[in-house]
């Protein structure tokens, strides 16, 4: 259903977290659901607490250009558009992606009172991602008994949405369920992410 994705990454003034979750959890998700920016899962960094982490999908490029268009021209940021900068310190540690494994959501899971935590693995390469290597990825983590709920690869694409920077860079995302702690194959990035009172849970596909 989305073929085009966003992992957004927060750095927050300190002590602020929890007034922007607080804010982004009752403003923020059903109003850019309503024009086509699905709010996926939004997240806790639990290695960092002035880290919020969010991901939301779009059908396709043409559809994400019109929903930010809508979004950020609308009555709802307009509204609260001051109080929520005025938590944050940066936000251009941004990844566009598209879906390998596409994530499943648990049906009703916006309202669920038990969601578990999850934790994104982000593989570096050093030029545009094939199928290939994102096959790969997952390869070689299901062949340590880890799979994962949603695996995205950069998607190579110039960002028609300036006002939104957006990182250069390539990438495989690995997003895992109830993961323990240990020594990840590949020696990803590893953010490990507890989700807010309103973000979604993912199942397996």
């Amino acid at each position: 259903m989305h073929r085009v994705f966003e992992l957004r990454r927060y750095t927050l003034h300190p002590g602020r977290r929890d007034e922007l979750i607080e804010l982004f959890d009752r403003e923020f998700v059903e109003s850019q659901d309503a024009v086509g920016a699905h709010v996926v899962a939004q997240y806790r960094d639990l290695d960092d607490a002035d880290q919020f982490v969010w991901v939301r999908g779009f059908r396709d490029m043409r559809a994400r250009l019109a929903a930010l268009t809508e979004f950020y021209g609308g009555p709802v940021w307009k509204q609260h558009a001051a109080t929520a900068n005025a938590t944050m310190a940066a936000v251009d540690d941004v990844l566009l992606l598209r879906p390998v494994i596409a994530p499943q959501i648990e049906p009703g899971s916006r309202d669920s009172p038990q969601r578990p935590n999850v934790t994104a693995l982000l593989y570096p390469f050093e030029a545009a991602v094939t199928d290939d290597d994102a096959a790969a990825i997952a390869t070689m983590l299901t062949g340590t008994g880890i799979r994962p709920v949603a695996l995205f690869a950069t998607l190579d694409a110039p960002n028609d949405f300036p006002r939104l920077p957006v990182r250069a860079v390539f990438r495989v995302v690995a997003l895992l369920q109830d993961a323990d702690d240990r020594q990840w194959p590949g020696d990803p990035e590893v953010l490990r992410l507890a989700p807010t009172a309103r973000s979604q849970t993912f199942r397996w596909p």
